[in-house]
Order: structure tokens, then C-alpha cells, then sequence
């Protein structure tokens, strides 16, 4: 009898040995294919915890990745938000509350002036003469209209004598044409020993035809003065005139100017050096495909101009005005200023367009407070200058100066100082410092150079601000806006030396074709120097 319980197989005593082996045979197959089984589930279960593992090692990878993506991210939405807070302050910058020209002004929102009404009507004020076209004494040319007959009767007057109760003029350009001046010289020979005797041409009349003095000073003053390029200055000169004038032939005229006022610049230089006060400013150009400035030295009567590769100190010490120096500069505050014998005095209509920006954009009271203080300060010393006064009242000052340090406090406390910049991996701070925003800046500026943003307060011969710099480059820039760049670095040298002496001549009211036709002619007209 067979029995089968928990798998287990019983016999009876009644088997015989061969079923008994067939019995344990068949018992074994099936142990066997049980234990193949579980073999099979083992590798299984090993396969599938392998499985397990790999993927949890890839998740770990994933996560880190992404960790460090995270992080990646993170640093640039803060590189981002400091990006478009630069660019928005950037888009909110104008003329009125910034540095730029009015002429980089976009958008459709018209710049807000710092200048305040003056009350005046507009046209002529009182007691402003004015003038008009006035009728000269000798005219060139005079036309007499004759009266025949009588209007009324119709009887001959031709032969009555005229009188004449009226008179009108009328200026008027002559037809286009040249005046020739033909040259000869004479040539004798002596009875005596029959030698043959030549007179001279004159020094200038060199060539058997050429330009004379008029035509080359129109030229000069045409492409150096009114900043006209050379080809629509030929152009310009033979619908006029008539006169088939070259580019080249212009060249050489400048060149020729440029070569004569070569002692007329350095006794401007010398003279700008000996003077208390001067304005200093530079501008960019380009010269060929190259970056250029243009520095400019200035008083209300003297102009110098010198072309540079450099903005900086190379260019201030090359043209040798700042280091022999020992007055009052007025300039903008840059550095390459700094560092030289002579004193200080910045801008203060710099200060203004930045304090507006700081009142407009960033909404900071201390601004308005400020700009408000600074124009009260112009307007005291101009009452005082009206009134004879060659310094402040020190009350009045120490009052001025207090409410200044003020409202600085008051700024740096509306402006704390940024967070230290952040460390990387290794520990190690990253190079450079933290940024500041424009109204720290600016508050450092206007603390870090109190006297020379307040010189104008101390000495009545400073002025307010730096426009007498800034009015003698905007010429610079029209001839930028008309021709786009210099072809040559001899071009902007002898543009920067001409201009100086026209500038210095027209603010001293001497004419200029007359002073340039001299020059031409190797007799250059000297402007005052003291």
C-alpha cells in the first residue's frame, strides 16, 4: 500500500525490490526537477536583486545629476535676474538721467530737462537790441529807373532834371565765376652790355595756373570748419563757383594749414598750462576700423584738441597739458584724471542726471533731496558772486556742508553694502568683489570726492559743471555723424590742431577766413593767449 503525505512517498512491505527502485527513481526525478525549480527561482530572485541594484545606482547618478543641475540652474536664474535688473536700469537711462546725448535718446518718452522755467516769455526779451538787414552805403551796383512821361498828362520828361526820394537795396550773390589774375613778367635788355633782365612772379604764384589764397582758404574752412567731406565739399565749391576742385587738391590745402599752425598749437598749449581753471573731456572716433578718443583743454577763450588711441593716462601724458598743470581741472570724475598735481573739481551735472535716475527708477527719496541741495548751492553762489562776494558766509557754508553729509547717511542707510560673494566648492571666496548697485556708487563718489564735487563752493572760479567741455565736442561728433570715421590718423591730427585754432578764434571773435587765408599764406593770425 502506497501513501503520499507532505510529499512524501510511503511503500509498503509488500513491494517488491524492483518497484521499490522504480519507486525511489521516480522520487528522485521529482526532487530533481523541484530542485531545478528552486535553482531557477534562486537565479531569478539573484537576477532581479541584481536588477534592483543597478537601477538604484542609476537613480543615485540621476539624482545627483540633477542635484548639480539644480545648483547649475539656481546660479544662472540669479545671473539672469542681475542681467535684466542691469539691462532694465540700462533701458531707463537717458539724456535726463544719465551721461548719454541727447541723440542716443529712444523709445517714444521724451527726456524730462533738469533746466527749471525761467519765467521769460519766448522771442526777444526787453532791452534786447537785435538786428537786421541793414542798407550799406556804397553799393556795387546802382540802377536808376528813369520817369519818361507824366502819369497824368502823358507830356515828355525826359528832358527834366531828376530827383531821388527813395532808394532800395538788394543783396544778392554774383553770378558763378572765377577772377583770374594773370601774372607777367616783364623782360628788358640792356643797351649797354645787351643782357637780358627778367622780372620775378611773386612768391606764391608758383605754377603756370593754379588756386589762389580765397579758393584754398573756402576749401579748408569748408571741410575743417563746417566739417563738409571732401568730395561734397568739391562738389559744393563747382556748383557755386565753378571751380573743378579735387579731393586730393583739398588735402593739400589742409595739409598746408595744418603744417603753418604748428607754433600757433604749442603756444595754445603753453598758454591753456598757465590758466587757473580749464575743462577736460574726451570723446570716441574711429580711425580706420580702430577706437579713437579725442581729448579736448578748454577755457572760455582758448580750445586745444589732440586725437589718441588711448582714453587713459598714455593719452593725457602724451599730449602734455595735464602733468605741467597746477590749477583747477573741472572734468567728469574719470580716473585717468586722478593721480596728477592739479586739483580736482567734478561735474555736478553728472551727479544730477544720476540722482534723477536714482529719485525715477529705484524710487530712493535721499536723490531728490540731494539734487535739491546741490542746485540751492549753485544758486547761493551765483547771489553771491552778484553781490561782489568772493567767498561764502561760513555759516552758511557749514550749513550746506552738514545737510551734504546728511543726506549721504541717510542714502548708505537706504543702501547697505551687498553680500559677500558666494564660495565655490573648494572653499574658496571667487575673485573680484560683490557688485554694487548705481546708488551705491554713486554715494561712494559723491562721498569718497566730497571736495572735489563741492569745489564750486569753495572758489567762485570753478563753475557748476563741465558744459564748456562738453559744448566744444559736439562738433566731434557732428563730423562723426556726417562721415562716419577718419581714413587716417594724419587726417584726425590735422582736423584736432585746425579745429583748436578756429574754436580758439571764433570764441575771441576774430574772423575766420581772413585768419585762415593769412595762414594759408604762411602768416597764421595769434589769438590772445593770456
Amino acid at each position: 500500500m502506497q501513501l503520499q503525505e507532505h510529499g512524501i512517498i510511503c511503500y509498503s512491505r509488500s513491494m517488491t525490490k524492483d518497484e521499490e527502485l522504480e519507486q525511489l527513481r521516480a522520487e528522485k526525478r521529482v526532487l530533481c526537477e523541484r530542485l531545478r525549480r528552486k535553482d531557477e527561482e534562486l537565479e531569478q530572485l539573484q537576477q532581479a536583486n541584481t536588477d534592483l541594484r543597478e537601477g538604484l545606482k542609476q537613480a543615485i547618478i540621476a539624482i545627483n545629476s540633477q542635484q548639480e543641475r539644480v545648483k547649475t540652474l539656481e546660479g544662472l536664474i540669479d545671473f539672469l535676474q542681475e542681467r535684466v535688473k542691469t539691462l532694465e536700469g540700462q533701458q531707463a537711462k537717458d539724456s535726463h538721467n544719465s551721461h548719454l546725448p541727447p541723440s542716443s535718446d529712444r523709445f517714444v518718452r521724451p527726456p524730462k530737462s533738469l533746466r527749471k522755467k525761467s519765467g521769460k516769455k519766448p522771442g526777444g526779451q526787453i532791452g534786447h537790441r537785435g538786428h537786421h538787414l541793414q542798407q550799406v552805403e556804397q553799393p556795387d551796383h546802382i540802377l536808376i529807373h528813369p520817369v519818361e512821361r507824366c502819369e497824368r498828362c502823358q507830356h515828355d520828361l525826359r528832358e527834366q532834371k531828376a530827383s531821388v526820394p527813395e532808394r532800395r537795396q538788394v543783396m544778392d550773390l554774383p553770378p558763378k565765376r572765377l577772377w583770374v589774375t594773370e601774372h607777367r613778367v616783364e623782360e628788358k635788355q640792356c643797351p649797354r652790355c645787351f643782357h637780358l633782365t627778367r622780372a620775378n612772379f611773386p612768391a606764391s604764384v608758383k605754377a603756370r595756373a593754379q588756386y589762389g589764397t580765397s579758393i584754398q582758404t573756402l576749401a579748408t574752412y569748408l571741410v575743417e570748419g563746417q566739417v563738409v567731406p571732401y568730395a561734397r565739399a568739391s562738389q559744393l565749391l563747382q556748383d557755386l563757383l565753378g571751380v573743378q576742385l579735387s579731393a586730393g587738391s583739398i588735402a593739400s590745402f589742409v595739409t598746408t594749414c595744418h603744417q603753418q599752425l604748428a607754433e600757433v598749437e604749442s603756444s595754445l598749449k603753453a598758454a591753456l598750462v598757465k590758466t587757473n581753471v580749464i575743462h577736460q573731456d574726451e570723446t570716441g572716433l574711429r580711425v580706420g576700423k580702430e577706437g579713437w578718443w579725442v581729448h579736448v583743454c578748454s577755457t572760455d577763450r582758448l580750445t586745444h584738441y589732440a586725437a589718441h588711441p588711448s582714453r587713459g593716462r598714455a593719452a593725457l601724458d602724451a599730449i602734455g597739458i595735464a602733468p605741467q598743470f597746477g590749477g583747477t581741472s573741472v572734468h567728469d570724475g574719470l580716473k585717468s584724471y586722478q593721480g596728477y598735481s592739479f586739483t580736482q573739481a567734478w561735474c555736478n551735472v553728472h551727479h544730477l542726471r544720476e540722482l534723477t535716475f536714482v529719485e525715477e527708477e529705484l524710487k530712493q527719496a535721499w536723490a531728490r533731496k540731494m539734487k535739491d541741495l546741490l542746485l540751492e548751492m549753485k544758486a547761493e553762489v551765483e547771489r553771491a558772486k552778484a553781490l561782489g562776494q568772493r567767498e561764502l558766509d561760513l555759516l552758511v557754508l557749514a550749513r550746506f556742508l552738514c545737510r551734504y553729509d546728511s543726506l549721504l547717511a541717510e542714502g548708505y542707510q537706504a543702501n547697505p553694502p551687498p553680500p559677500p560673494p558666494r564660495k565655490s566648492e573648494q572653499g574658496k571666496r571667487k575673485p573680484g568683489r560683490a557688485k554694487q548697485s548705481p546708488a551705491r556708487n554713486l554715494l561712494d563718489r559723491l562721498s569718497g570726492g566730497k571736495w572735489a564735487v563741492l569745489r564750486f563752493l569753495h572758489d567762485f572760479a570753478v563753475p557748476f559743471d563741465n558744459n564748456q567741455a562738453e559744448r566744444d565736442l559736439r562738433m566731434i561728433k557732428v563730423q562723426q555723424k556726417v562721415s562716419g570715421c577718419f581714413r587716417t590718423e594724419e587726417g584726425v591730427a590735422m582736423f584736432c590742431r585746425i579745429r583748436s585754432y578756429l574754436s580758439t578764434l571764433r570764441k575771441q571773435g576774430i574772423e575766420l577766413l581772413s585768419a585762415l587765408a593769412l595762414t594759408l599764406s604762411g602768416q597764421p593770425v595769434l589769438p590772445a593767449f593770456t
